[in-house]
């Protein structure tokens, strides 16, 4: 479907309160995930598309808890059903069902055969918990750990303290994948993913599944150089950069530093699905 008038029409968001609201194409794509009301009780009140909302405003906007609008649910309602969330797994489970989304109506497979493997250093703020030193960066908080697939959409991540080596780290996030990908078994990486160690760290968690191919930057060049395969995992750190809530790591738990990130891309994977 091309962009018509029509559908220009249907998709904008000048209409809605915040750009970061869903439309109701996009909610149609997220309903379905949202648990129902437990049976035997009372009628559920809350609208849960506006709970939805209220997270993909903070996401974007990067305000606190206790700055939410008063137009959304309550702050503790909206809470409640974060931690819900997040304890259940529910938004690494959407995330997963997306991509593959995604990727069918793109037509390729739903479950891509290879990936690139990146990190992103992260500053933590005085909230507290677990942190790091990354002494190559320079950074002290915590590291994601995230993998794409070859168009650049994320495929899993995983947080974990900035102290923590890119190959130590590497595995953590592709011991995951076994379980949602089966079919990704090739893995472009950087230089600081080279060397036994890796490839021993990963014959222990799926034996010879893996190969990975590290794709380095030329001696000889100069200044900035665009890699094969490796500038799509950077586009998609770019892309997680616009979401304020992740300018920094403020959270105080590592869960609800990854329920965020996750967030932000459901966000991302509806409203590239429900485009024409």
């Amino acid at each position: 479907m091309a962009w018509t008038g029509i559908a220009r029409q249907e998709h904008s968001r000048k209409g809605l309160r915040y750009s970061s609201d869903m439309t109701d194409r996009e909610w149609a794509l997220a309903a379905p995930f949202i648990p129902g009301a437990k049976r035997g009780g009372r009628r559920r009140a809350t609208d849960m598309r506006e709970v939805l909302n209220a997270l993909l405003y903070i996401a974007a906007s990067g305000c606190a808890w206790r700055l939410l609008p008063k137009c959304f649910p309550p702050v503790s309602t909206v809470q409640r059903y974060f931690y819900a969330w997040r304890n259940a797994g529910l938004l690494e489970a959407m995330n997963t069902v997306l991509v593959m989304n995604l990727r069918e109506i793109e037509g390729r497979e739903a479950s891509p055969s290879a990936g690139v493997v990146d990190n992103q250093s992260v500053k933590t703020t005085e909230s507290g918990g677990p942190c790091g030193y990354d002494a190559g960066k320079k950074i002290k908080g915590r590291k994601r750990h995230i993998v794409t697939d070859t168009d650049g959409n994320l495929v899993h991540a995983v947080i974990h303290t900035a102290d923590v080596q890119d190959r130590d780290g590497a595995p953590l996030v592709l011991a995951e994948i076994i379980r949602r990908f089966p079919w990704l078994r090739h893995v472009f990486a950087d230089g600081g993913y080279a060397g036994d160690k890796l490839r021993q760290a990963l014959r222990k968690i799926g034996k010879s599944r893996w190969s990975i191919e590290i794709i380095k930057r030329s001696d000889r060049a100069k200044g900035f150089e665009v890699l094969p395969r490796r500038w799509v995992v950077e586009q998609t750190f770019a892309w997680l950069g616009r979401n304020r809530r992740l300018a920094k790591d403020f959270e105080q738990t590592i869960a609800s530093a990854t329920a965020w990130l996750f967030i932000a891309l459901i966000q991302f994977f509806i409203s590239r699905i429900a485009r024409p």
